[in-house]
């Protein structure tokens, strides 16, 4: 070989080696991760536009990734869900009332330490495609972050390895963005006509209220109502009004395993206490529809509750923040007030949890790339972004501080690090229908011990 042709020769080595560090491509692995997939996302609270942000936003680093969101109608969500699941048609990620996570649990997966994505990068004139394993929020870092009811109901002792060889870890297995409440919306008008100048902030307060906005006619049928309470089947939560009555008073829900305990007495008041806590609870509850207390102010007879506040019938609604558009809606000339959930004077606040919560499908074909976008959600400013359109108190406890000076929102805010569940069983339906019947039961005349026992029991056939 000449020299000229060993000079070329090398020339071309070298060149060959300088072209293969420029346009290096992609390895397999990234190849098949940045292939175009949709992740589709059921929901029912909120519409497109409160998410549509949040899916552009990972959309410019994620190009490959589409979203396909669909929202449903509440009373056909949980079935529509249940048939696409069982046919491996259901979504990638979808809402889960914080009530059904046992129900749900064989059907989702958990949050896994760390979740492997292809970001689109540019590098020079050239994109491309970066394969990254990226850790997700920690345990400590969820309980360090969100309120402590998210943390009872979503961290949970699960078996990450197999049957034959257990691994028992603390493992996520969703992400909320809110927390919701319940307060006490109220007619200011009502008040003004009745010369209350301000909301009741304890149920003694309530009590006393009562008859001054309680109006009958001659025939002692009730023509303007304090409130929608005292009854199970015409107001909307009427079991989540009784349970926070029950456990303001000092009632245990359920103990470690999610067994019912409401029926017995706390070990903790058994040296003070002649009674559970739950009689004098439910028992002051139906007294509002008794006609033979001064307190009675609502029956049987009466229209839904929301329906009765809207039309100007009744001062209060016990009612979330989801149900701020809706008495908009319905009553725009409204003189709408909200408060808090009144508290029993004394005793530590306690008011009620109601929220959602996004999770993953143990059927989904794209695991990773779906809790890689939820756990995007777990950040502040993505988390501000989407509580801004949908107007919910936040799960963040960074955010609450902020949220608590909002005109629609503070309310239900303030009483985020207060709220509680408790239910951990399969079936929330059956729950609230056992609570419901215990109500009825009251009303009709059925023993309180044995009323008690009898929902305490109905409920306990669900908890596994």
């Amino acid at each position: 070989m000449n020299c000229y042709l060993k000079k070329a020769v090398a020339v071309f080595a070298i060149l060959a080696l300088v072209g293969q560090g420029c346009t290096k491509a992609p390895s397999q692995a990234t190849t098949q991760a940045s292939q175009p997939i949709t992740i589709n996302v059921w929901g029912v609270v909120d519409g497109f536009s409160v998410y549509s942000p949040i899916f552009d936003a990972y959309r410019a680093l994620h190009p490959y990734v589409s979203f396909n969101y669909r929202r449903f109608r509440l009373e056909e969500y949980e079935g529509e869900l249940l048939n696409a699941l069982a046919e491996d048609r259901g979504p990638d990620i979808f809402l889960i009332h914080n009530t059904w996570t046992n129900k749900y649990l064989p059907k989702i997966s958990s949050l896994p330490p760390s979740a492997q994505v292809a970001y689109r990068v540019q590098k020079g004139r050239t994109i491309t495609y970066e394969l990254r394993q990226e850790p997700t929020i920690s345990g400590r870092e969820f309980k360090a972050q969100y309120a402590d009811v998210v943390q009872n109901d979503l961290l949970r002792t699960l078996n990450v390895g197999t049957a034959s060889t257990p691994n028992m870890q603390e493992r996520l297995v969703g992400i909320p963005t809110n927390v919701d409440t319940m307060g006490m919306y109220y007619n200011k008008d009502i008040l003004n006509v009745a010369n209350i100048p301000t909301p009741p902030t304890t149920w003694t307060e309530f009590a006393s209220q009562v008859p001054q906005l309680t109006q009958l006619d001659a025939n002692g049928n009730i023509i303007q109502s304090a409130a929608g309470i005292g009854t199970a089947d015409n107001i909307d939560r009427s079991t989540d009004l009784l349970t926070a009555l029950m456990v303001q008073n000092g009632t245990e829900m359920a103990d470690a395993n999610g067994s019912p305990i409401f029926h017995q007495i706390p070990p903790a008041l058994r040296d003070v206490r002649t009674e559970p806590p739950s009689y004098q609870a439910v028992t002051f509850y139906t007294d509002f529809a008794n006609p033979a207390k001064e307190t009675y102010t609502w029956n049987e007879t009466m229209p839904n509750a929301l329906d009765a506040f809207v039309q100007g019938q009744t001062a209060f609604y016990f009612g979330y923040a989801y149900d701020y558009d809706t008495i908009r809606s319905r009553a725009p000339k409204l003189n709408l007030g909200i408060a808090p959930l009144p508290q029993i004077a004394g005793n530590p606040p306690k008011n009620i949890a109601n929220y959602w919560y996004f999770a993953v499908s143990k059927k989904s074909q794209h695991q990773d790339v779906a809790w890689n976008f939820l756990n995007s959600l777990t950040n502040s400013d993505t988390l501000t972004q989407i509580l801004a359109s949908s107007h919910e108190p936040s799960a963040k406890k960074d955010l609450l501080t902020t949220q608590i000076e909002d005109e629609r929102v503070g309310v239900f805010a303030s009483q985020v690090l207060t709220a509680f569940s408790w239910y951990r069983g399969s079936s929330p339906t059956q729950m609230e229908d056992a609570l419901k019947e215990l109500i009825r039961n009251i009303r009709s005349g059925v023993k309180i011990n044995d009323a008690m026992r009898f929902a305490a029991e109905k409920i306990a056939q669900t908890i596994r």
